[in-house]
């Protein structure tokens, strides 16, 4: 804050901007961007969001690890400028795949954190998994390049991290996952782009899970269903922020990209 004082922000409930006599509240209310719709890639998604995603959103996948969600991700990166955050792979194969569902790759920026964290300058492989140390460091890491996104002061971007559930198993202090999550947060809005982050289901603490996902604006929730004769992926979008959220389960598999079925005969 100003002068290292507490700033309250009262006046941005209580009166109108120009009611205000909090020079920073007035500020911040007029810096806010004007959301407008956004697509994602797919249109038949789209039409279920009444028309896209609204920009600054910040969008948690909540999906089964069996259920290929990570071509949603490949598919949005079809609609703009995408900044990918991989950390689960090395980005040439992430581009491999996604060269395979027919998809471009020419407005993809990778971000390598998977080859910051177990590569070492002499292109080793490293086992770093529950060190505190280089654990912090990597979330650093992060933040920095995120920040580096901030300053190119773009709009009409994506910003994927492939996977967060990478984040949330690292050995740290909660507070810097939080830390992270708010920085991801306040970049989203404040350069009024989509953020997309993967996160597997049944994998994490849930308390700070919890966290995570109360923190998003979005939430895609997907689940694989495996019975006698089929398999079924689903998917429903139970929070949207500023939004009536959409009460429709919708069904899709994966062909040249994510096929939603358009019938509504889900149980």
């Amino acid at each position: 804050m100003p002068n290292g004082k507490r700033v309250s922000l009262a006046g941005t409930i209580t009166k109108k901007p120009s009611q205000s006599n909090d020079p920073l509240a007035v500020s911040i209310l007029n810096e806010v961007p004007q959301k407008q719709n956004r697509t994602t890639g797919i249109s038949i998604l789209d039409r279920t969001l009444g028309g896209g995603l609204p920009s600054g959103s910040v969008a948690y996948i909540h999906a089964d690890a069996t259920s290929m969600a990570e071509v949603f991700l490949f598919q949005f990166t079809q609609a703009r400028k995408s900044y990918y955050f991989s950390n689960e792979r090395r980005p040439v194969y992430v581009m491999h795949d996604i060269r395979n569902f027919g998809f471009k790759t020419d407005d993809i920026t990778f971000v390598d954190i998977y080859s910051e964290y177990y590569i070492s300058p002499h292109g080793e492989m490293v086992d770093n998994i529950g060190n505190e140390f280089v654990d912090a460091k990597i979330v650093e890491f992060t933040e920095y390049n995120l920040k580096k996104i901030m300053a190119e002061e773009e709009q009409d971007i994506n910003i994927i991290f492939d996977s967060f559930s990478f984040y949330l198993n690292l050995n740290v202090n909660p507070g810097l996952i939080k830390r992270l999550i708010n920085l991801i947060y306040e970049a989203t809005k404040s350069i009024n782009c989509l953020t997309f982050l993967y996160g597997l289901k049944d994998t994490h603490e849930k308390t700070l899970e919890n966290e995570i996902l109360k923190a998003c604006d979005v939430i895609f929730d997907i689940d694989f269903d495996k019975n006698a004769d089929k398999i079924s992926n689903r998917l429903s979008i139970p929070k949207i922020r500023g939004r009536v959220p959409s009460i429709e389960m919708i069904r899709f598999k994966v062909g040249d990209g994510v096929q939603i079925d358009t019938t509504k005969d889900i149980a």
